[in-house]
């Protein structure tokens, strides 16, 4: 049959005595006329029109005229503009390529849903500009962010592209007016220049004069690469070495001159025969099914994430009896582990528990005091050129942690003494100039002085005050471990009005640069696959808005 079937069924091919069909003449089945068929229904068409009209008006798909284009269910210029932008939100918040508007399924998708089958996809330059302009307005939202805070503390890091491209990411993080911690991409930008001190450096102090935050940046994350520590010591800033990175370290030597070596390279071995094998993956399954455990796959670690060991132990010594059984049903090779290495292992595992103490015990077997020695002695040389001193006031400021029973009582009174210090800077730095042609006003109570300040009081009036605001805090009661301590400070702000834009200021600042290298999983994971053809610039726009957009609540 034609395309219309004979005209939506109203003709047939003539049916011989033998039962087949004449493909050459049709019979039209209102009057049983008969014609000639040479392929073509234009004639069927006419005899339509012509003896019953009443039929002729669905004789299958014809052209539309202009009248009925204008009609078919198109979409409102507004609606048009709406569907566009929504795209644009979409492939910067999500990091899609921009070619995706080329691609024919999304455009029959947005079809099917408007009902509109005459809409076609903005075109890739549009996209392009319509990211531009929004990255200008999501920047100057962030930029008005920052120009009502007083201190802004950053983490960076350089990164090299699977391209060999070199890349700085710069986040900035601070508590904004209502207690809430902001953090968010200032940069991923491209770098030609070698990553020495001084050009990393220069690249920070770029990022920070361009954001107008010079003034206002306390602190400077990074990792504990020399280049970094380096480029640190030339900048106005407080340095605050990555405490993940220090951690990362000090387990990785730790393991690397212990005891445990041997089983964790079987154990690499273990994991390593039910991934790269899905028939034995799915008999692992099952075997947890049988003994009604979790059905779980096993994971091999990240040399550098050290709870990715942990986690991967844990998978090992909850499925145990399959690790163990399945292999000796398939005469495998893979070695597997003794029960004095699986007891090894479960002391590892109890040594990387986070918050475990390294102090040695009488029970604990040699191999487990020598790691122990090695862990402690290793980060006590990393934490002396850490920065201390700041996390120590950030400790101390935190209402779940302000007795500050992880140090001695020597330290306690030199943290005490530096917040004492830092409260009589805030007032200095806050005390109007004398006028001299005005009378004194009276003295004031402690409490006043201590909510209000004293631009009027001597220096022992002072003392007194600030010694009093810090007694008022110390006498607080320490909060659950569990609660936000920005909560705290929410509710707890007008009581401690001085020592609030210090706290504000200490607890902002991150012990880990972990958020600049979520950057850079972002960027290295979809940019580089999917925006190839990208200039360096649109780069950070898309990167820098999925960053933005992802942090706005839906």
């Amino acid at each position: 049959m034609d395309e219309g079937g004979l005209l939506g069924g109203k003709f047939l091919f003539k049916k011989l005595p033998d039962g087949l069909l004449d493909k050459t003449r049709v019979r039209c089945t209102i009057c049983k006329a008969e014609f000639k068929y040479h392929r073509s229904s234009s004639s069927l068409a006419y005899h339509l029109r012509a003896k019953h009209p009443t039929e002729s008006t669905s004789t299958g798909p014809r052209q539309s005229t202009l009248q009925e284009y204008g009609a078919c269910g198109r979409i409102t210029k507004n609606v048009r503009e709406k569907v566009t932008n929504s795209l644009v939100v979409w492939i910067a918040k999500n990091c899609r390529p921009v070619s995706i508007v080329e691609d024919d399924g999304l455009r029959e998708v947005i079809r099917a849903a408007s009902g509109d089958e005459c809409y076609n996809l903005p075109s890739r330059g549009t996209i392009v500009s319509r990211l531009h302009t929004l990255y200008g307005d999501q920047r100057a939202q962030q930029s008005s962010k920052l120009v009502q805070v007083r201190n802004v503390a950053l983490t960076g890091d350089h990164w090299t592209s699977v391209n060999n491209d070199n890349y700085l990411g710069v986040m900035a993080h601070f508590i904004d007016n209502d207690w809430t911690m902001q953090s968010f991409a200032l940069t991923v930008s491209k770098t030609e220049e070698r990553h020495y001190a001084e050009a990393c450096a220069d690249h920070f102090l770029n990022v920070a004069n361009e954001w107008k935050i010079k003034e206002k940046v306390t602190t400077l994350g990074t990792d504990s690469a020399r280049n970094m520590v380096a480029a640190a010591r030339l900048l106005p800033f407080e340095h605050m070495p990555c405490m993940a990175h220090i951690l990362q370290r000090t387990v990785t030597v730790s393991l690397n001159d212990s005891a445990f070596e041997r089983a964790l390279a079987k154990r690499h071995k273990i994991v390593g025969h039910f991934k790269q094998s899905p028939a034995n993956a799915q008999e692992l399954k099952a075997q947890q099914a049988a003994h009604g455990h979790q059905t779980e796959p096993l994971v091999q670690d990240v040399p550098t994430r050290w709870n990715s060991t942990l986690e991967m132990i844990k998978r090992i010594q909850r499925n145990k009896f399959g690790l163990t059984t399945i292999p000796t049903q398939q005469n495998s090779k893979v070695t597997m582990l003794t029960d004095q290495e699986l007891d090894r292992l479960q002391k590892l595992e109890e040594l990387l528990e986070p918050c475990r103490i390294m102090e040695p015990s009488d029970d604990d077997p040699v191999y487990v005091l020598r790691f122990k020695k090695i862990f402690t002695t290793d980060l006590a040389q990393r934490r002396d050129s850490s920065n201390l001193t700041w996390l120590k006031i950030a400790t101390a400021l935190d209402p779940r942690f302000k007795d500050l029973k992880c140090l001695s009582k020597d330290e306690r009174r030199e943290v005490w003494a530096s917040v004492h210090d830092l409260l009589m800077s805030e007032t200095d730095a806050h005390q109007p100039s004398a006028q001299t042609t005005e009378e004194p006003s009276p003295k004031k109570s402690k409490m006043s002085i201590c909510l209000l300040g004293s631009p009027d009081s001597d220096t022992e009036e002072e003392e007194d005050a600030i010694d009093y605001c810090l007694n008022l805090y110390k006498a607080e009661p320490k909060i659950d471990i569990g609660e936000c301590p920005l909560q705290w400070w929410l509710k707890r702000e007008g009581a401690h009005a001085r020592l609030a834009p210090i706290a504000r200021k200490y607890l902002s600042t991150p012990a880990t640069t972990v958020p600049c290298e979520r950057l850079f999983s972002l960027s290295g994971h979809i940019i580089q696959k999917k925006h190839a053809s990208l200039s360096s610039d649109n780069v950070n726009r898309i990167v820098c808005l999925s960053n933005w957009l992802s942090a706005k609540k839906d």
